[in-house]
């Protein structure tokens, strides 16, 4: 075994200079095994994600192994060898994968063997080592963490079954719904004349964004290049899936769902592989997908909290795409109900054209929206018994009556989420870590964060045992439209249980942000009522407006057009400025303002930035061994809350555009330097994160 260097992979100047420094050696292996006699080298990058060695190693290629061992397979090799008595000892077996074969080693000694080829089948491409390479340098991660997002766990009986054959490219589509923007038909024929163009797609309202999809990954199929589709949760992958399969028929994509299993889904990824499948959609870990030719990366709903990965380092789907369009030539389609202020930036700078309806047509296919405040609730006693408005009850009623069922979207699954002393509303807290109370049914209190019930709690200012509810979750509110509405049928989606579709009839259906289901038959709901608008408005983050847009614009996206009677009710201040987009139906023009009033505070994106947090200790540790940029800001580091009462802070460090590969490579430096000087507490890194508080 030998490091290629002390560099690793990115760092050509230090390998230039220990490859003049080094004398080569003809490659030796352990205990004499024989080594190969074409390219006796085998350069891994092993499966161990720990920065102080982010960097591939040489490995002796066995005689018996030639064959087998070849760029992209995965194989298992010795890590961690020590030297006794003159000889290499020991050492732990670890995954790795071949991404290279030479004739020579920069190192001297003699090398480590492979130890086995788990499987010939070549799984890392070299555009998809590119792509981690390049994710995990953005990001301040390591090719190994990466490499764990990328190429899925080998299932032995999936890859013994050969892959069908490819069937041919598909004719190019007509237009269909992409005639209702003025751009759309021009941006088929690019795809399908093989260009790469790239725009930001703010959709219409109405069920048909997934056959307007299908069209564009047809457009790019036709071309005779691959094409992938990255949404953010299972059930918006069901319909483009339908849509697709109604379009193209069975066979020409495959999508990858978490709920296939470990061997079907492995099945289908080696079918993208093996360039049987040319087009593939799925979830977040879709990003990766080995598309052959890629011509066409769609990301859908970009904003959605889905996107970004929980793991190490945490990449966004959002820019893995336009690295990997930039990388590989294909083209980006950027598409969601609403407009992220990263999409604006890519429209403002040019890097992306919009695709937009005119007003008009935007007029005919969207429901009314009518705004009411708090007080306007608080004023009429009948609506505030059942928590609607008067203006909700009305349009809840008129729905009813046609034969439509009403959405009821509630910030907050539960009962009551969040609770408030009745005197002086200040929160309640819990006693032993400070975490907020809930109360999870009618006659339970306990801590969000600790779980402990509280029995006996009263106000530490006022000292009030009363309590009041700050935000009412789905349960209580099904409960009380239950009895506002006693003959129509109540359901609910949310976490517990997420409805897929709901029938076309007289129902309210009571939903949390993200999980309203669609109505069957494609006709829509007849109204939808938006319900504690302030309570998603007023979150103590840079995004809370521009997210409040989202989820409103993807709930009123499933009313019936205003022309057949849709009507939206949203309860927050008619002033607001999300509030207002909402009721122009103008999405990027709300972004475009959102991108501005960042690029005064030189926010993200007009500038990148990182969060830093940890322990008070651990944070100020890392600060203090930063070499930052020039011209680098810390901001903070400021108190968070934390789990269990542990004091936790965090500090955000903005840099300038163009700087954010030097950022990362800085934190990624200071954390190398806290492993080696043995610190133990550790920090979270995560680089442009999506919650900004």
């Amino acid at each position: 075994m030998s490091s290629t260097g002390e560099n690793g992979a990115g760092e050509p100047e230090q390998l230039a200079f220990i490859r003049e420094t080094v004398k080569r050696a003809k490659p030796r292996t352990w205990h004499g095994a024989k080594p190969a006699e074409h390219l006796p080298v085998a350069r891994v990058v092993v499966d161990k994600g720990v920065l102080t060695i982010d960097k591939f190693f040489d490995y002796a290629v066995p005689a018996g192994m030639a064959e087998e061992a070849q760029p992209g397979v995965r194989v298992r090799v010795r890590f961690g060898a020590r030297v006794v008595k003159g000889q290499r000892e020991g050492g732990e077996l670890h995954d790795g994968f071949i991404v290279a074969r030479l004739e020579k080693s920069d190192f001297a000694g003699p090398l480590a063997p492979l130890a086995q080829v788990l499987s010939p089948e070549p799984v890392l491409t070299p555009q998809l080592l590119r792509l981690c390479r390049t994710v995990a340098d953005r990001y301040a991660g390591t090719l190994a963490d990466v490499l764990q997002l990328a190429v899925p766990p080998r299932h032995a009986k999936a890859e013994a079954e050969p892959s069908p054959p490819p069937l041919p490219a598909p004719a190019a589509p007509a237009p269909g719904g992409w005639q209702r923007y003025p751009a759309g038909p021009d941006f088929l024929a690019a795809l399908a004349g093989g260009g790469s163009p790239r725009a930001v797609w703010p959709a219409l309202p109405g069920p048909g964004w997934p056959y307007e999809i299908a069209r564009a990954v047809a457009a790019a199929l036709a071309s005779g290049r691959g094409a992938m589709v990255v949404l953010p949760e299972g059930r918006s992958v069901a319909r483009v899936d339908q849509a697709l399969t109604e379009l193209l028929g069975p066979g020409m994509h495959v999508a990858l769902e978490a709920d296939l299993g470990p061997r079907e889904r492995y099945k289908r990824w080696l079918a993208v592989s093996r360039g049987s499948v040319r087009a593939v959609i799925g979830t977040r870990a879709t990003m990766f997908a080995p598309v052959r030719d890629l011509g066409l990366i769609v990301v859908w709903s970009d904003g959605d909290g889905s996107h970004s990965d929980p793991r190490a380092p945490h990449p966004h789907v959002r820019e893995v795409a336009l690295l990997r369009a930039a990388d590989e030539g294909a083209a980006v389609l950027l598409g969601g109900h609403a407009v992220t202020v990263e999409g604006a930036q890519l429209v403002s700078t040019g890097w992306a054209r919009p695709l937009v309806a005119d007003r008009e047509t935007v007029r005919q296919v969207a429901p009314r929206v009518r705004t009411v405040t708090d007080q306007d609730q608080h004023r009429d006693a009948a609506a505030q018994a059942a928590r609607l408005p008067s203006v909700g009850w009305e349009a809840a009623r008129e729905a009813l009556a046609a034969g439509h069922p009403v959405l009821i979207q509630v910030p907050r699954r539960g009962y009551v989420p969040r609770l408030a002393c009745g005197r002086c509303r200040t929160p309640a807290r819990c006693r032993r870590c400070e975490g907020p109370l809930e109360a999870p049914s009618a006659d339970a209190l306990v801590c969000g964060w600790c779980g402990e019930q509280e029995s006996d709690w009263h106000c530490p200012e006022c000292g009030s045992f009363r309590l009041r509810a700050q935000v009412v979750g789905a349960r209580r509110t099904a409960e009380e439209l239950g009895k506002a509405f006693p003959r129509i049928p109540v359901r609910t989606s949310g976490r517990e249980a997420v409805l897929t579709t709901v029938p076309d009839e007289p129902s309210l259906v009571i939903s949390t942000p993200g999980a309203e289901p669609v109505v069957e038959g494609g006709g829509g709901y007849g109204a939808a009522l938006l319900l504690d608008g302030w309570a998603l408005l007023s979150r103590p983050d840079l995004r809370a407006g521009e997210e409040a847009l989202r989820l409103w614009l993807a709930a009123a996206a499933l009313v019936r057009p205003s022309t057949e009677g849709g009507t939206v009710v949203v309860v927050a201040e008619p002033s607001a400025r999300p509030v207002q987009a909402l009721v122009r139906w103008d999405p990027l023009g709300h972004a475009g303002l959102e991108r501005d009033e960042r690029a005064q505070l030189h926010f993200p994106p007009v500038s990148r930035m990182a969060a830093v947090s940890g322990s008070p200790s651990a944070v100020a540790d890392l600060l203090n061994l930063i070499r930052l940029p020039e011209g680098a800001d810390v901001l903070g580091p400021v108190p968070v809350p934390a789990l269990r009462g542990e004091e936790q802070e965090r500090a955000l460090v903005r840099v300038a555009p163009g700087q954010g590969n030097a950022l990362a490579a800085a934190l990624k430096a200071a954390q190398i330097a806290r492993i080696a000087l043995r610190t133990a507490e550790p920090v979270r890194v995560r680089v442009d994160p999506m919650d900004i508080g």
